[in-house]
């Protein structure tokens, strides 16, 4: 399990996030195995075994995406044992993931966030400006929570007004940055220096009060003490939401799909094919202006 672990960190490059839910999973695996069949050795595992775990899961009630996530970390492990050796056929071929509804991302109304940023007080204090920051940035640029705190100085290039992003698996992708978050950028750079001197080569932009790096929980508490008083759907106030949003509301003031794509450093343009079910508005202008039976 340790090697699998090192080879998801350092070859395929996985989040820690990732990786710790992957711990997790395969953890939860071994501790079924052992209580059910008595069986120590996940090499050893065959796919009726697995097809029982899978079956327990649901029949705890977990939603379909969790179940999913696990099987998906099964897959992986047992093909880097196959890989490597360790066993000699997959038992995974043959185990099913349980099918899931599909469900559209959650976004902020176009409205709400610009009233949150045109029209909200911020604090006039490093707290205030570097939160102010964190949510122009994530709504700017759509970055993922991983790329908004791996983001570094040496990144940012004010004159070509772009942002270098390091996302998943490494891949590095230019963003353009808007106006109005140059301007905030500015202002906390500024903030940031008298309060704890220039910035070192390679340092990260984003710190915490004290100095220290930000932190993924002080960045949920932040967009969610803010979207918090635009919306009250709590399915609104995480910094995902915010990605959602750059996507949805490109899309819907008529952008390509697949400028989309690059922007939010996805693989494939199925993944950003979703966001086309969240601009119905959009979509019946266009036909009511071209269809000639509209």
């Amino acid at each position: 399990m340790d090697e699998f672990l090192d080879f998801l960190r350092y070859e395929k490059r996985f989040s820690p996030h990732t990786v710790t839910s992957y711990q997790t999973d395969l953890t939860q695996f071994a501790a079924y195995l052992l209580a059910e069949y008595e069986e120590r050795d996940l090499a050893q595992a065959t796919h009726p075994l697995i097809r029982g775990w899978v079956v327990s899961l649901m029949s705890q009630d977990l939603d379909p995406r969790t179940v999913n996530r696990k099987v998906a970390c099964l897959r992986s492990f047992y093909k880097f044992l196959l890989r490597t050796h360790r066993i000699a056929a997959n038992p995974m071929l043959r185990v099913k993931a349980p099918k899931m509804a599909k469900k559209l991302p959650e976004f902020v109304p176009e409205e709400s966030l610009n009233r949150l940023l045109n029209s909200f007080e911020f604090e006039d204090s490093f707290t205030g400006v570097r939160d102010q920051l964190v949510l122009e940035t994530l709504y700017g640029t759509g970055v993922r929570l991983s790329e908004l705190l791996g983001i570094m100085d040496d990144d940012l290039d004010s004159n070509a007004k772009t942002v270098r992003v390091t996302g998943k698996g490494n891949k590095q992708r230019l963003v353009p940055l808007n106006p109005s978050l140059l301007l905030v950028l500015e202002k906390y750079q500024a903030r940031r220096a008298a309060e704890f001197g220039p910035a070192a080569a390679g340092s990260p932009l984003l710190r915490t009060d004290k100095g220290a790096p930000l932190y993924e929980k002080l960045v949920y508490r932040t967009v969610k003490k803010y979207l918090s008083q635009v919306s009250t759907s709590t399915a609104h106030q995480h910094p995902h939401a915010l990605r959602h949003a750059f996507a949805t509301h490109l899309l819907g003031k008529g952008a390509d799909l697949n400028a989309i794509k690059e922007l939010l450093g996805h693989a494939s343009l199925a993944a950003t094919q979703v966001y086309t079910h969240l601009s119905v508005d959009r979509l019946k202008s266009v036909f009511e202006q071209a269809h000639p039976r509209a």
